[in-house]
């Protein structure tokens, strides 16, 4: 199978099954080399998968995926060779010192060995954990650990990174740290796929966002291009008793309006697009806003963010 140069990842019709369920389904998706694309979707969108699909941690039953110019599974060692993985799981060694678990898997990744001390320490400055460097894991925080496990997948300099759910379970402090670190990343032009399901996440960081839905991308564009598609530029909410919320959505759906349902509300997206008389219909809203990427996330997959 062929690729294109300037493509990372390609995957063409990619299905995976787990018995009866099909966690990737008929997948198509392009990496650009040197882009961060967020893989943005909730829960059992196939995100996950679709990382395994792409370290031959599973294989396909069916479709062709190729990394770096290289067909998986038939080239998975070379591919792994020229990529960082950061799971979604910490699978630190505990009992060793931030910088023996680099050294590990810098001698895993066949770091030359003279080279191996000044990429070890690269990775421990790239994380922010230099003054750390001879500490047991086990005694770093959640923070830390997270940046530990990024440095171990950039300990050989590798051209593609994957981020699994960076920052899941983390606090918003840390977080912000984070993704500081994954910006540093895009900026010196590494290729990155990032799957997430945090809206700011994808929002700041991504050059380009894929949503998935039930194991296949729905929408495929810049945060800000896929808002004007399916949220437009502004949004009014509706603050009323149930049936008004009901009617309310009846009326947009009738004039092709899209509408999101949150809790004791319903949002009108689109808002610039209303006539004068369906304004009316609508009544004052409680809230007038810009659109934004949960919008369209609600939307495309129906689901809330969590």
């Amino acid at each position: 199978m062929r690729m294109l140069a300037d493509v990372a990842i390609s995957l063409r019709q990619v299905t995976k099954r787990y018995g009866d369920i099909t966690a990737v389904d008929r997948l198509d998706l392009d990496v650009p080399e040197g882009i961060c694309l967020g893989l943005l979707g909730p829960n059992g969108a196939g995100k996950s998968t679709t990382m395994r699909l792409l370290t031959a941690q599973s294989l396909a039953d069916e479709g062709e995926i190729s990394v770096l110019g290289l067909p998986l599974p038939q080239e998975s060692k070379r591919a792994r060779a020229l990529m960082g993985v950061v799971p979604q799981l910490d699978n630190l060694d505990e009992e060793l010192t931030a910088r023996e678990n680099l050294e590990v898997f810098a001698h895993l990744y066949r770091v030359p060995r003279a080279g191996r001390r000044a990429a070890v320490d690269r990775a421990l400055a790239i994380a922010q954990l230099t003054d750390r460097a001879g500490t047991r894991t086990v005694k770093l925080s959640g923070g830390m650990r997270r940046r530990l496990l990024i440095a171990r997948g950039l300990v050989h300099e590798p051209r593609l990174v994957l981020l699994d759910e960076p920052t899941v379970g983390l606090d918003p402090q840390v977080r912000q740290e984070l993704w500081s670190l994954v910006a540093r990343l895009r900026d010196e032009g590494v290729t990155t796929l990032m799957s997430t399901h945090y809206i700011e996440e994808a929002e700041r960081l991504a050059d380009d966002c894929a949503l998935m839905s039930h194991g296949t991308v729905v929408a495929r564009g810049t945060p800000a291009r896929l808002v004007k598609e399916y949220a437009g530029a502004s949004v009014q909410e509706h603050y009323v008793p149930a049936e008004r919320l009901a009617e309310i959505e009846r009326l947009a759906a009738a004039s092709g309006i899209p509408t999101r349902r949150t809790g004791p509300s319903v949002s009108v997206l689109k808002a610039e697009q209303l006539g004068e008389g369906l304004r009316a219909e609508l009544g004052e809203p409680s809230v007038r806003r810009p659109a934004n990427l949960e919008d369209v996330f609600v939307v495309l997959t129906g689901e809330n963010v969590e």
